[in-house]
């Protein structure tokens, strides 16, 4: 079978700018990196008239056809870092709820029971119930009036170089067909040759495993390990969820052998998010993370809370889990990496936006003094790595540094890890945890247990009722996913026979069950090995990178696709 990908053409003129910092991604760390470095330029000019600094060559990247429109959470926002960043952002800031309460819940099949003591890592009085959506969306307008550029529908096809220095990012070209061809409306994309490149795209950014890979990044760390979480907005009845109401699941419909749980937010106008997080390090390849959120949603606690509600929003999202010892060397010569694309979330506590946000100031500040000494080299970035190391990033991820390999042989041991942690300040039984990559926890079928499978209620694609659940493809409906449909895959298959001769038969081609969004099938096909050969639905994608993170051979390679194409998370 022959498949076009989307690369870079190559042979062409491509127009050429330059720029003094180019931030990939206008997501909080982007957004929260751009708004500091016009901050403290600003107070540099007033200071300094006759040295000053200028914004006109700083630009901010953003696939999205719009600022925010890719964004997607919980959300629940610690505010630590943006009281740092705006004070008294409170009195404009989109924000839902304060929280008002709070309750952790293990589930078993038909029941519940709550926890009496809510656990120090999930007490989030004091946070906000936010869409993360319009929350970046307005610090995006917050950068544009300061006069900092967004370029909207623009993605990093890959970074530039200069020798071992990074010289900044091509974006993509636009009006390549399905044969990589260029059609009549092609336009190249622009070779943006910047002083400092800044990685803010996300977990598993496709720019920053270029840079991993050149660079070994990932030499004596341990590997990232990544969760997906898959989400649903509903509309409820008035008083079933209340506003600022915050309800953590563990337990069911996870077994013992799997990680993940789930959380309810209520948000203003009877608006709840709803989500269930699995760990993609899962032992049985046929388990598929969105039928996990519709099992339990058949909980008769869940169901209740929902019963005589709609479903109106539908969206996907990988995290970073790795923790402290997985996040790479974070600057070098002409680079930083921020938030998830370097690993900063807070597993035990499932909250990444503030320290997104705070590392992107970080950044800021770095960027702003090796402007004001007229160096950027790798020795004046180096500063990152110390600023981070100096914060309250580090206090808060240091003290949960083992969390989540903890839970590596399954939810009882972990449990076991947790408790002797936090009496340990993080530590456990030892000071580094090793860990491996999810993946490699995927069991070939033949391996798998032949009698009693507890699993059976989540493996395999999900009907649904219509009405409290659904199938991939009404949920997917309701992520607003739109891409040109005349442009070569954004997922690379390295090697389809590997699909179709061996995954089939070692795996049962689990990409049919971890995409949450029905991107991958395989159908009959009478000429192909086993009868069957995959088939791509690029155009269904919700960019959460699953299938990069979780392909057991690692062949699949997710790259942007032509700028403005994705899923539109309008209030998520």
């Amino acid at each position: 079978m022959t498949l076009v990908f989307r690369k870079p053409l190559e042979g062409i003129d491509r127009p050429q700018m330059e720029a003094d910092v180019v931030i990939v991604g206008g997501g909080p760390a982007g957004m929260a990196c751009a708004l500091r470095l016009s901050q403290l330029i600003d107070a540099h000019n007033a200071k300094h008239p006759d040295a000053q600094l200028s914004k006109e060559n700083i630009y901010v990247l953003e696939k999205a056809r719009e600022i925010g429109q890719h964004c997607l959470s919980g959300a629940l926002l610690d505010p630590r870092s943006m009281r740092e960043l705006l004070p008294g952002f409170e009195k404009e800031a989109p924000i839902d709820a304060a929280v008002s309460k709070e309750g952790v819940y293990f589930l078993t099949e038909k029941s519940k029971f709550k926890l009496p003591v809510t656990p120090p890592t999930l007490r989030d009085h004091g946070n906000y119930v936010i869409s993360l959506n319009r929350f970046v969306k307005w610090l995006g307008g917050k950068v544009e009036e300061t006069g900092i550029t967004v370029f909207t529908g623009f993605a990093g096809s890959e970074l530039l170089f200069d020798g071992n220095r990074v010289a900044g990012v091509r974006t993509d070209d636009k009006g390549v067909d399905k044969r990589n061809q260029q059609k009549s409306n092609f336009e190249p994309g622009y070779d943006l040759k910047a002083k400092i490149t800044i990685l803010a795209e996300g977990p598993c950014g496709s720019l920053t495993k270029q840079l991993v890979a050149r660079f070994n990044l990932d030499m004596d760390r341990n590997p990232q390990t990544y969760g997906v979480g898959v989400k649903e907005l509903w509309e409820v009845p008035s008083g079933r969820i209340a506003q600022g109401e915050v309800i953590y699941t563990m337990g069911w419909p996870l077994t013992s052998k799997e990680y993940g749980g789930a959380w309810i937010y209520g948000g203003k106008d009877n608006i709840a998010s709803l989500g269930f997080v699995t760990g993609l390090d899962y032992s049985d390849p046929r388990v598929d993370p969105q039928r996990v959120l519709q099992v339990f949603k058949k909980h008769p606690f869940v169901a209740h809370l929902l019963e005589g509600g709609k479903m109106i929003r539908y969206g996907a999202k990988s995290l970073p889990y790795g923790g402290w010892w997985a996040i790479p060397p974070v600057s070098g010569d002409g680079w930083m990496i921020l938030g998830d694309s370097a690993g900063f979330l807070n597993s035990a506590r499932l909250k990444g936006i503030h320290l997104a946000i705070k590392s992107g100031m970080l950044a800021a500040e770095t960027a702003c003094e090796a402007f004001k000494k007229g160096d950027v080299s790798a020795g004046t970035l180096s500063d990152f790595q110390r600023r981070v190391e100096a914060s309250w990033i580090k206090e808060e991820l240091w003290k949960v540094r083992n969390f989540h390999q903890g839970f590596e042989r399954g939810l009882w041991a972990g449990m076991f890890h947790v408790g002797l942690q936090q009496i340990t300040g993080g530590r456990g039984l030892y000071n580094r945890y090793p860990a491996k990559p999810g993946y490699q926890h995927m069991h070939n079928l033949s391996d798998l247990p032949r009698t009693g499978d507890g699993e059976a209620h989540l493996l395999g694609p999900y009907k649904g009722d219509g009405k409290l659940t659904f199938d991939k493809l009404t949920d997917l409906y309701h992520s607003g996913t739109k891409h040109e449909e005349d442009q070569p895959a954004h997922l690379v298959i390295h090697d389809t026979n590997i699909c179709e001769q061996r995954c089939i038969k070692e795996f049962g081609s689990p990409c049919q069950n971890f995409c949450p969004a029905n991107v991958y099938e395989m159908v009959d096909d009478s000429s192909a090995p086993n009868g069957k050969r995959i088939s791509l639905n690029p155009s269904n994608c919700v960019h959460c990178k699953t299938c990069d993170i979780q392909d057991p051979y690692q062949i699949i390679t997710w790259v942007p696709p032509e700028g403005g194409g994705g899923p539109n998370y309008d209030g998520m």
